[in-house]
């Protein structure tokens, strides 16, 4: 990713409506589905600032990796220990067959070849051990912010379940997320796309609008699962060894 969003992210990690509330929908899909052990292991590959982990540590004792320097010293305040940097898909120094949990949140787009990342990551499984993954998705919907961020693709669920597979992994279902704001964010992409102002900007929106996003978002903690939402902007899975 370039700099910029780095600095996007540690401004506005802990205040924008997308990152608060994708936290509270994230944990309760966990809670829900990842049937993780008492003192699980836990690790986070892509954290950037670290956002995610104290959400993470409720369920087990985290580890971290993040390649940016600048986003892993922040990462490592928030985790109280060293984040590692080591990237996928080789993983190098990370134990192997070790982690019942391994989270990457829309972190497999940024990698060229998936199917090796994934396939890094199942080599650090503990027995039974979960790989949650989110992407974006509906290439369609490729814009600057996939551009600034580096992505080399957004997923369907056909592309998502292929690279899922060919890393010899299954899953517990391909569920969208971020639903309901979905036809929200379609109307702005097409507007900026028509007016020549599609751009990278991912500040949040005044007070009152960042408030009613996040109200909206997080009403999704207790649909995701339990009934089928519509197509979002988002792709979730929990993908394990078969």
């Amino acid at each position: 990713m370039e700099r910029i969003v780095y600095d996007r992210m540690a401004a506005h990690d802990s205040t924008h409506w997308w990152y608060r509330a994708r936290r509270d929908v994230l944990a309760d899909y966990i809670a829900r589905y990842a049937a993780l052990p008492e003192h699980a292991r836990i690790l986070e590959i892509g954290c950037g600032t670290g956002h995610n982990l104290p959400m993470l540590a409720r369920f087990g004792e985290v580890d971290a990796i993040e390649i940016d320097a600048a986003a892993r010293a922040i990462a490592a305040q928030r985790l109280g220990k060293p984040v590692g940097d080591a990237p996928l898909p080789a993983l190098p120094g990370v134990p192997r067959a070790s982690y019942d949990l391994i989270a990457v949140l829309d972190v497999v787009e940024h990698i060229e070849d998936d199917v090796a990342a994934l396939r890094g990551m199942a080599d650090c499984l503990a027995p039974g051990g979960k790989i949650l993954i989110a992407v974006p998705a509906h290439q369609w919907m490729w814009s600057a912010h996939d551009v600034v961020n580096h992505h080399h693709r957004r997923y369907s669920k056909a592309s998502l379940g292929k690279a899922i597979a060919d890393a010899g992994l299954t899953h517990n279902g391909l569920r969208w997320f971020n639903s309901l704001l979905f036809p929200a964010a379609v109307a702005a992409r097409a507007l900026g796309k028509l007016t020549g102002k599609d751009d990278s900007d991912d500040s949040p929106p005044p007070k009152p609008i960042n408030a009613l996003f996040e109200a909206i978002f997080r009403t999704e903690r207790h649909l995701l699962g339990r009934v089928p939402l519509t197509p979002g902007l988002s792709l979730i899975t929990l993908a394990g060894k078969r």
